[in-house]
Parts: structure tokens; sequence; C-alpha cells
């Protein structure tokens, strides 16, 4: 079986997965049908590219499985012309998915290593309209201006006050927050003015954010 067999099979597999619980977001998954996630992958790893399985990276980070990631994205109700912040960059599939939506996407993680690599695996994509950084994704992301919405993939202990600021009203931000030592749900933010809405949606793998910026990794 050739690779981009394999490919296709994959995708086509994750939404039929997602269609049995009501994701059907044409726009997305187009974004995602674009987006190899072979390229993405360590190489190791590329067997399971497009299993449901969480991915090894470097500096202990992880890869979300495909249908995973995919229904994190969904959650966002993505629309052309929208400035995107994604805090926690991993391998940046994510990136490069909302990138093939959204106007504009600035992606930041702690370790140098994983931004160094995000930034060629969305060269090789031919992702042109994301910014990566390296930044401390406990602190918000101050002088940047505000965002129509906000991905976040490390968990807060309750909802990070200084990302909800950076939302524009009708903004929608999603986080992964500790209901407990050991367990994480995905939550929902909706702005409108000065009211925020919660919802809280799936449970999640993340682990507690980490403060301050990698010195060695």
């Amino acid at each position: 079986m050739s690779g981009r067999v394999s490919e296709q099979e994959g995708f086509a597999a994750m939404v039929l997965r997602l269609r049995g619980e009501g994701i059907s977001n044409q726009s997305l998954l187009n974004a995602v049908e674009q987006t190899q996630r072979g390229h993405f992958t360590p190489p190791q790893f590329q067997a399971d590219a497009y299993s449901q399985r969480t991915i090894p990276l470097d500096c202990g980070s992880f890869m979300e499985g495909y249908d995973f990631a995919v229904r994190l994205l969904h959650c966002l109700n993505l629309k052309s012309g929208q400035r995107i912040l994604e805090v926690g960059t991993g391998s940046g599939f994510t990136a490069a998915v909302m990138g093939r939506i959204a106007e504009r996407v600035l992606t930041i993680d702690r370790y140098q290593t994983l931004v160094a690599t995000a930034q060629k695996n969305l060269e090789k994509s031919g992702v042109r309209n994301v910014i990566v950084r390296q930044a401390d994704g406990s602190a918000g992301v101050p002088g940047e201006g505000t965002f129509d919405r906000i991905l976040i993939t490390a968990a807060f202990n309750s909802l990070p006050r200084m990302f909800s600021d950076h939302l524009v009203s009708g903004g929608t931000l999603v986080v992964p927050i500790m209901m407990s030592e050991t367990h994480c749900r995905v939550v929902r933010v909706s702005r409108t003015g000065s009211r925020f809405d919660r919802e809280d949606l799936f449970d999640a793998p993340y682990i507690p954010i980490v403060m301050q910026l990698a010195s060695y990794l």
C-alpha cells in the first residue's frame, strides 16, 4: 500500500468516526485533508500518523490522536478571516490546519526544539500564514492584541483570565482545565461583550502547564 493510499484511508476512517459524533464541518475537514499528517509525525511513528493514539514528541510533549485533534478544532468553529492564537505548538499540525482556514495564526511553545521542528513541518506542508514563536504560555501574549479564537493545549487549574482578555466579543477560547490532580476536561468559553459563557466538553489527556521558558530544550 502506498503512502498516499494510506493517507486517504486514514482520513476517510477518521471522517466516518467523527460523523458518528455529529462532526461534519466541511471547511474544517477540507483543511484537515489538505494537511498531510505525516509531515508532522516523527519518522519512527509514521505508521501511527492517522491513528487515534497519542504520539510522543521531543521535550516530553505529544501529538494528539488524529480524531482528538480534529474534535478540538471543531470546537473552535473556525472561519476565514480570523486571527488565531494557539498556546502549545507541539508538532505544528493543529496550527497548520487552522492556517488553511484563518487569516493568521500565532502559535507559541516554551521549548525552542519544538518551535524549530514545527517551523520546518509547516514549511514542508506549505503553510505560510502561521507564526511560530518561543514564549511562556502561562503569561499571555502581551502586545499581540486580541484574537477571534484561542486554542490552549496545556491544562490550567482554573480559567486563565489573561487569555480571556485576549478574546474579541464573539470570540471563543478552548482550554483544558484540571478538575482534580488526575482529571482534565476541555472547556469552551464564549465571550459576548463583557460576559463569558462556559461549556464543559470532554475529558482530555493534557497535563498542567509549566511556567517560564525552557532554558536548554
